[in-house]
């Protein structure tokens, strides 16, 4: 689901929850052409494209900082920059709109995936897709495969693990409603109970305090944890396997939604065509390298 100091995501990725199995979404025969021309698509606002995210935008998933006036915390979406403002603008662009018919608006983390109708076209905040999630909104195909990691202060005993054995003793922690959560009880299951929080930011908080050895979130968070400084003295101590299936992000979709399939088809261009590829390098490469924790 996990949404950094993160709101959401982030914690995950992002970020980005649930405890279900990764399911993958129906896999598309391609879109009619026709039905997915700007002309023919269904929006919530005509002749624009309406995109949900939560609120603040972390990096590396958007970057570029707000503009006076902004609504937005750390990073305003509309920027284009970092990995999902990037991806959400290529796909816009193969859907037809440009970037001034592109609105984004909030949407927490935890609602995304709630039943019902929906105030945006589609949500991209590191959202796995997950059976649980898939029951009530339906998912793009994946636009990012991502691994958990663990995040811990250098100096501490668990900073040295290097298997998943080695975590057994130790109080790990992570947002409420996350693949992220689901990890650690389902994957590590370690001897004592994580503790768990409401918000991503409460995560960070709790591990600066001493009060978990460890925090669980998505690889390229764990490095923006560490790099920016939200985590003090902090280090990526590994990634993990996965299991059960790659865990991987979709775009989220009221159910029943057509446009799914037009955004579908977008991906499956940008990954034909090398674009998600040269995004991905661009925002995430330097943000993928850590040991395996098996």
């Amino acid at each position: 689901m996990l949404a950094l100091l993160v709101a959401t995501s982030l914690l995950a990725a992002g970020c980005g929850g649930d405890d279900g199995d990764d399911a993958a979404p129906p896999a598309t025969e391609g879109a009619a052409a026709a039905d997915c021309e700007k002309e023919s698509l269904q929006t919530v606002s005509e002749g624009k494209l309406t995109i949900g995210t939560d609120n603040p935008a972390y990096p590396p998933w958007f970057e570029g900082g707000t503009p006076e006036g902004s609504m937005w915390e750390i990073n305003d979406p509309s920027t284009g920059e970092g990995f999902e403002s990037a991806v959400a603008y290529a796909v816009a662009e193969e859907l037809g709109f440009s970037d001034d018919e592109v609105e984004w608006i909030h949407v927490p983390f935890n609602q995304s995936f709630r039943p019902g109708d929906k105030n945006f076209d589609f949500d991209i905040n590191q959202i796995s897709v997950t059976e649980d999630r898939d029951r009530a909104v339906d998912f793009s195909d994946s636009y990012y495969d991502v691994n958990q990691a663990l995040v811990a202060r250098e100096g501490t005993p668990i900073a040295d693990a290097t298997s998943l054995d080695d975590l057994g003793e130790h109080r790990l922690g992570a947002q409420i409603g996350t693949t992220s959560l689901a990890y650690i009880q389902e994957n590590i299951e370690p001897e004592r109970e994580p503790r768990v929080y409401d918000t991503s930011n409460d995560v960070v908080s709790a591990l600066n305090a001493r009060q978990i050895d460890g925090i669980v979130v998505d690889l390229p968070t764990a490095f923006f944890l560490v790099g920016s400084g939200e985590v003090k003295d902090g280090t990526v101590v590994g990634q993990f396997p996965s299991m059960g299936g790659q865990e991987h992000f979709g775009m989220l979709f009221e159910e029943g939604n057509p446009l799914r399939d037009c955004v579908n088809a977008a991906l499956q261009t940008l990954k034909s065509d090398g674009t998600l590829e040269e995004i991905q390098q661009e925002w995430l490469s330097e943000k993928t390298d850590a040991p395996v924790l098996e």
